[in-house]
């Protein structure tokens, strides 16, 4: 293999030119043949019998060329890459350029190659960061909780339904005078006002008494989940079998001890407090941190090969669907419930990749102008964290990850660091 030229053409875009000698093609094509040749059949011959010269004759002379030329790419194009100290961001896209046997073969390689990033001023970026103040509303919040887990149902007789009531009803969903699928049910439990039903359903039960039968009258929504619904007015046939509140205990000492590892409801309520408090300087925090990263993001203005964001969009794609079988669904059935097809779903993850892509970029540009390193301390360290978490041993973890890469996270996640040390908290545009 030679190596003729190496070409920037655009911005992130290489042409190499490589030539692969005669000797050298010659011997892929003999590979070829060697391997087609148990297939070969023709007329007075036993399969696999046929020699090359006929199968070149009979077929054409450059019969076992394609094959050949597979067999040389890769690892003439990896060598070529190697040569001329690119990195990729894509697969090449290779075309002959020329071929025969006594010159060899002429091959053209369009290569898109990673971005360089130009990033600056990355220290002192400038974010606001609030912690909200915890109140007195947001502790008896946590405490209505023990309260509703401790809570009594009443059942009610002597009065009608009311929002937030729990009711049993038997329902049956008409269009016209035609009853229609999944419209029916017997000894449903519905707690009025919890938006389970079609808006404006159970509006229309409150007010009625045990044993009352009415209709409800509802419009299905445009945008319904079953789309031969979506727009239509129904009529339910309903019946009211029983209405039934959830009552409260009071918050004191004796439900504290019953509920919680506390003894009195000022300690409960203090704990309460210090937790609320610790997470809010902790959503604080990660605000500052994603307003920071924001920032840098919005620093990259190099141009990024669209490749990168698609595969990007691919990758997000791959978690989501790992996570629709985790449900027993699939993007099928996805696409039924929302409506979308496959273009528009993407796009919807447009924006995502586009600013990971860009982050990860830049991130990586300042571990190199930092000249950020990992000891080797600190990745056996880290690896068996994760071997650890993932109940496996060290040696079993690397064989499944690519090292190179693992390490260039790592770097990364210090860069995440220094900006991070680095940023400046200004609370002046939110005042």
């Amino acid at each position: 293999m030679s190596l003729k030229s190496s070409t920037k053409t655009d911005v992130n875009t290489t042409e190499l030119l490589i030539s692969i000698d005669a000797e050298t093609f010659e011997n892929a094509v003999e590979k070829a043949y060697q391997r087609a040749k148990k297939n070969i059949q023709l007329p007075g011959f036993r399969k696999g019998k046929v020699s090359r010269k006929l199968a070149e004759k009979t077929f054409g002379e450059g019969a076992f060329y394609e094959d050949a030329i597979n067999l040389l790419i890769g690892p003439e194009l990896d060598s070529a890459i190697k040569e001329s100290n690119l990195e990729l961001v894509d697969r090449p896209n290779v075309e002959i350029v020329s071929i025969d046997k006594e010159n060899g073969v002429e091959l053209k390689a369009i290569c898109v190659t990673k971005p360089e990033i130009e990033i600056s001023d990355y220290k002192g970026i400038k974010a606001a960061k609030a912690v909200k103040e915890i109140t007195d509303e947001d502790i008896d919040k946590q405490i209505d909780i023990i309260r509703k887990k401790n809570a009594r149902i009443v059942s009610v007789d002597d009065r009608a339904a009311q929002l937030n009531d729990e009711v049993v009803i038997d329902f049956e969903g008409f269009f016209g005078d035609e009853a229609f699928e999944g419209g029916k049910g017997e000894d449903h439990p519905l707690r009025l006002g919890s938006g389970q039903f079609i808006p404006g359903f159970e509006d229309q039960v409150v007010g009625h008494n045990i044993g009352d039968e009415f209709d409800v009258n509802v419009t299905f929504p445009e945008n319904y989940q079953m789309t031969d619904y979506a727009g239509k007015e129904a009529v339910f046939k309903c019946k009211l079998k029983a209405i039934s509140y959830e009552e409260l205990p009071e918050i004191n000492d004796d439900l504290v001890k019953d509920a919680t590892e506390f003894d009195t409801v000022d300690e409960y309520k203090a704990d309460i407090r210090t937790k609320l408090e610790d997470a809010a300087v902790k959503q604080a925090d990660n605000a500052f941190e994603n307003a920071v990263l924001n920032e840098l993001i919005a620093k990259v203005d190099s141009p990024i090969p669209n490749c990168m964001f698609e595969q990007r969009i691919d990758a997000i794609m791959r978690t989501f669907e790992q996570q629709l079988k985790q449900q027993g669904m699939d993007l099928n059935i996805y696409f039924q419930y929302t409506g979308m097809d496959m273009d528009s779903f993407r796009e919807t993850y447009r924006d995502r990749a586009e600013n990971e892509v860009k982050l990860r970029l830049a991130l990586e540009k300042i571990a190199e102008l930092e000249n950020i390193e990992i000891s080797d301390e600190e990745i056996n360290n880290s690896l068996a964290e994760l071997a650890a978490s993932n109940n496996m041993d060290v040696e079993t973890i690397k064989s499944f990850i690519p090292y190179n890469e693992y390490v260039l996270d790592l770097r990364v996640q210090k860069a995440v660091e220094l900006v991070k040390e680095n940023a400046v908290v200004d609370n002046s545009s939110a005042e």
